[in-house]
């Protein structure tokens, strides 16, 4: 039985983000989001697709944890050590997976979502991941295109360019990703990040409830 999380992460130093004014609380209520479309609350429909990228795989009995990110979303960029904590926390025990939801008052955020997209065609969609958030304060809301910043990512990681420029440009990646949003609006969500374990929207309103969630997943 693993001990509680939020005493380790507070050791690890995660609660940092506190000190530097950012409290999981404040993030959830000032996340951004958008226009609603008058759905009321989460679908039966499941939070995971066929093609959703996995970032942890840890087999179909493991508690499965699904974020709805925008790569521009500063609380999303916020929020990025901390579930990187949980990752790491959990290791083994949990399939942790990512969809996009890119903003549309989010100049840059559907380009972002499908340099991840033209990256994980090439395997490399955590690279990618890691890459946008770890830069993110370098590039979002920028001036004009980042599509060059971008790309330069894509060259640090090995990708094969005329393979990831065809795919940047392909119709069908962008359509990829907004097959992820369409599928969170059919859930409910207007904002990111967002957050379900076991296909169960979690209300994220201090550092306990996602490892709580989990925990309790992990105990059905």
């Amino acid at each position: 039985m693993k001990k509680a999380l939020v005493p380790t992460l507070v050791a690890l130093g995660v609660l940092a983000l506190v000190a530097a004014g950012v409290v999981v609380y404040v993030l959830m209520n000032s996340s951004d989001s958008a226009p609603s479309d008058g759905s009321s609350g989460a679908s039966a429909a499941s939070a995971v697709a066929e093609d959703s990228h996995y970032l942890d795989e840890a087999g179909a009995d493991a508690v499965t944890v699904v974020e709805f990110l925008d790569f521009e979303c500063g609380a999303c960029g916020q929020f990025y050590p901390y579930v990187e904590e949980i990752r790491a926390f959990y290791s083994g025990d949990i399939n942790y997976v990512v969809r996009y939801f890119p903003l549309p008052n989010h100049p840059h955020s559907m380009e972002a979502a499908i340099a991840a997209e033209a990256a994980a065609q090439q395997g490399e969609f955590e690279g990618m991941y890691h890459s946008l958030f770890e830069t993110q304060a370098q590039w979002a809301g920028g001036d004009g295109s980042q599509a060059a910043v971008f790309r330069g990512f894509a060259a640090d990681l090995g990708l094969d360019m005329d393979a990831y420029d065809a795919a940047v440009v392909d119709p069908a990646t962008q359509a990829r990703v907004a097959a992820d949003f369409e599928a969170g609006r059919e859930l409910g969500i207007n904002s990111t990040p967002t957050f379900f374990v076991n296909d169960e929207l979690i209300e994220i309103q201090s550092l306990e409830d996602l490892p709580n969630a989990i925990n309790e997943a992990r105990k059905k």
